[in-house]
């Protein structure tokens, strides 16, 4: 399982669907999902390795502007699938058909977020979601029944 989070500007501009459509063309399943607008506390606790960077203040305001969707998406290899579906977190340097390439305007709002690794994973997860909120089925053999997630 991995975490993404679909951005502000990323529900702001209505491309919840179309996004999610795209990790779910993938193979990756929705475990959980919510919306939810980020305060300052959230932000400083989910990106606590930036808070004292220079550039935090731009992503702080930019985070709490408006509400975020967030995923737990489960699949096979689901941290690297998510990662290159999403595309580098530039824009700019991101592949054609990327989310970041297709959707985002600029670095500083770049649409999405996906964990970095299965740790980073494991610790975003727990951050916005509660083990009881979070399902697992198999996208790949498209079982229809959920089961909580362990």
């Amino acid at each position: 399982m991995t975490f993404a989070m679909i951005k502000p500007n990323g529900v702001a501009s209505g491309l919840v669907g179309r996004i999610i459509e795209r990790y779910e063309s993938a193979r990756l399943s929705v475990c959980a999902i919510k919306m939810h607008q980020m305060t300052s506390a959230d932000a400083r606790g989910f990106y606590a390795e930036h808070v004292e960077k220079p550039f935090f203040g731009e992503l702080e305001e930019y985070m709490t502007k408006g509400p975020s969707v967030m995923l737990v998406l489960g699949g096979e290899n689901a941290v690297a699938k998510v990662r290159a579906i999403n595309g580098a977190t530039n824009p700019a340097k991101s592949e054609p058909g990327t989310i970041r390439h297709d959707f985002a305007p600029s670095m500083t709002e770049n649409v999405v977020h996906s964990s970095d690794g299965v740790e980073s994973a494991a610790r975003e997860i727990a951050f916005w979601f509660e083990k009881e909120n979070i399902y697992a089925y198999d996208a790949a053999s498209q079982k229809a029944c959920c089961v909580m997630a362990k």
